[in-house]
């Protein structure tokens, strides 16, 4: 017999990624996990997770499928355990959400503070990864909601766009380059340029020099979008990037300079990603808030268009 307490195991452990963190946080032994997982697994006659002595647990195809109806299951029945109020109208609970978006920090609190100021206080989990894995913990439930670059969306991912993101050209407070409106990425030929080495964006923004005359000289990777601005303002180089910060001062105090580019070039899709089949009210609230701040004027400070007058110091 297959229990809600079974469920919640398998479910807890997929979700921890770990047999001990899940028994943990469920205060039982890790022993009684296991022995429910081989349960579940014998009642249906599947092989529902992986269990790797390095990588921990992670569900397989056929345990992706259960542990969603698992999941609707529990929600379900903690509806019960509230008094019966429906789940979908519920705004309770713990949202979990990962975001690969380099200023996401620049969004991401206003978004939440604007939810917390309707419905109270919200329990949050915010994570930062690279775009597959945000799409990845979406798809196996770790996240209840993504906001992604929907570019290298995944088939089965749903979505809603929230702003095209054009790339621009930060430079360093005192680079000749500054005084020019706007950059033609033939200017960047003889400067070293500052690359953000995350998944996607390294591959997106060596494509962009492919139609210029010549690849730049030299690049210089940095994985964090705050190296790579503090970086260009200690004066190593050029980079380009698609999303600006609100504030033009870097970790290290030194200024920098966005300035859109000439260049008709390929843009980047944020987008908020969740499943539309039969979301919790809270995630249909929090994509509604994303759809609804992208929309609004002040979103505009967070992108360097080649049509708008450019972002001064």
């Amino acid at each position: 017999m297959i229990t809600l307490k079974f469920m919640r195991y398998l479910t807890t452990a997929v979700r921890c990624g770990s047999i001990t963190e899940a028994a943990s946080q469920l205060n039982i032994s890790a022993s009684a996990i296991s022995a429910a997982i081989d349960q579940i697994e014998e009642h249906f006659d599947l092989k529902l997770v992986s269990r790797h002595r390095a990588r921990g647990v992670q569900a397989t195809t056929s345990g992706r499928v259960l542990i969603k109806k698992f999941q609707v299951l529990l929600d379900d029945y903690e509806d019960v355990l509230l008094g019966g109020a429906d789940l979908k109208q519920a705004m309770t609970g713990t949202l979990r959400i990962g975001y690969y978006s380099p200023v996401a920090p620049a969004f991401l609190p206003q978004i939440i503070s604007e939810m917390s100021a309707v419905h109270g206080a919200l329990s949050l989990h915010l994570e930062e990864c690279d775009n597959d894995k945000a799409q990845d913990g979406l798809l196996n439930g770790r996240f209840d909601a993504i906001i992604f670059v929907a570019n290298a969306a995944q088939p089965q991912i749903n979505y809603q766009p929230l702003i095209e993101v054009p790339a621009y050209c930060l430079l360093p407070e005192a680079h000749p380059l500054t005084a020019r409106p706007a950059i033609d990425l033939s200017d960047l030929n003889d400067e070293p340029i500052i690359v953000l080495d995350r998944p996607l964006a390294t591959e997106y923004y060596q494509k962009l020099f492919e139609n210029t005359a010549r690849a730049p000289n030299n690049w210089i990777l940095a994985n964090s979008t705050e190296m790579v601005r503090s970086l260009v303002g200690a004066g190593f180089g050029c980079s380009i990037l698609n999303m600006v910060p609100k504030t033009q001062i870097t970790y290290a105090g030194e200024r920098v300079v966005a300035r859109p580019l000439v260049d008709d070039l390929p843009g980047l899709l944020l987008a908020v990603g969740y499943d539309h089949a039969k979301p919790r009210a809270l995630v249909r609230e929090f994509a509604r808030a994303c759809v609804a701040y992208f929309a609004a004027q002040s979103a505009q400070e967070i992108i360097v268009r080649n049509d708008m007058h450019p972002i001064t110091s």
